[in-house]
């Protein structure tokens, strides 16, 4: 096991608290003023893991931080020591070991697979596909196309979607369009890694295994998927230019290629961080 002295981790530890301050500084502050906003808010509200949580530094499996033995032996999942703390791999293990089998299969799955980069986001376009304007998932920010605009171009494509999280909130209209039809339990078997949702729920994998996944990794992953919301939202079929955010015209032949060579860098991004996530927990005991 490796020990990290005490100034390290304690400088670590600060800058970690640092950056993460810096990242949700416009959250906090929206909050304090009633103000929402479309693309920075979805990380907090939908994966649901607060600034605080995610400011908590921890140095992930067989890495022990000397002199934090009172600090953290209240921590949960973290063993103390000779004065130092550390994670109790063993009893992560038998507490969460079906959550990290699930997520190393889905892990290993997805990195076997080739990207596919023919759906162009329209699962946006489908979530408000002959909506009305009460059903419009955010209805203060105007269409881009307008209403009709938008279902046409919905019917003029091929809808494509392969992951649930998003199918799921299509509308009853768009639903059978969609040329998969994504479950729960097909996630295994249908995730792939060009797919912008899969890349954003690396964060969400990171944060639901803390404190085995190194917070340096959570962190990178929350910054890849505040970089793909962005692009999920520019792809969308909202007008969100107000906000300064260029739309991505995924109608047109220009739109749909910056969409695809977006799509392809973030794949490379997300590879990465599912190898690295996958040696995170090959440090983790087996559980039968």
């Amino acid at each position: 096991m490796q020990i990290l002295d005490e100034p390290v981790w304690r400088a670590r530890a600060g800058a970690h608290a640092a950056a993460v301050e810096q990242l949700s500084a416009d959250r906090l502050a929206r909050r304090v003023e009633g103000r929402t906003h479309p693309v920075d808010d979805f990380l907090w509200e939908y994966y649901a893991f607060r600034p605080a949580q995610l400011a908590r530094w921890h140095p992930g499996p067989q890495v022990a931080l000397a002199g934090a033995a009172a600090e953290r032996e209240d921590w949960a999942f973290y063993a103390t020591g000779a004065g130092a703390a550390y994670l109790d791999a063993e009893g992560f293990a038998q507490r969460r070991g079906r959550t990290v089998a699930f997520v190393r299969d889905l892990l290993i799955a997805t990195l076997s697979r080739p990207g596919r980069f023919g759906c162009f986001g329209l699962h946006e376009w489908a979530m408000v596909y002959r909506a009305t304007p009460e059903q419009v998932r955010h209805g203060g920010w105007p269409l881009r196309l307008g209403p009709a605009g938008t279902d046409e171009v919905v019917e003029s494509h091929t809808v494509a979607c392969s992951h649930f999280d998003a199918y799921r909130f299509f509308t009853p209209e768009a639903t059978p369009r969609n040329t998969l039809t994504p479950t729960r339990e097909r996630q295994l078997e249908l995730e792939q890694p060009g797919c912008l949702h899969a890349g954003m729920d690396l964060y969400k994998w990171c944060f639901k295994l803390s404190p085995a996944v190194p917070s340096d990794l959570t962190l990178d992953a929350f910054r890849l998927a505040r970089d793909v919301r962005e692009l999920d939202m520019r792809a969308a079929p909202y007008d969100l230019r107000e906000l300064g955010y260029e739309p991505v015209r995924i109608e047109t032949t220009e739109g749909k290629a910056e969409y695809v060579e977006a799509q392809r860098t973030f794949t490379v991004r997300s590879n990465d961080l599912r190898r690295r996530l996958l040696d995170a927990l090959a440090a983790l005991p087996e559980v039968p």
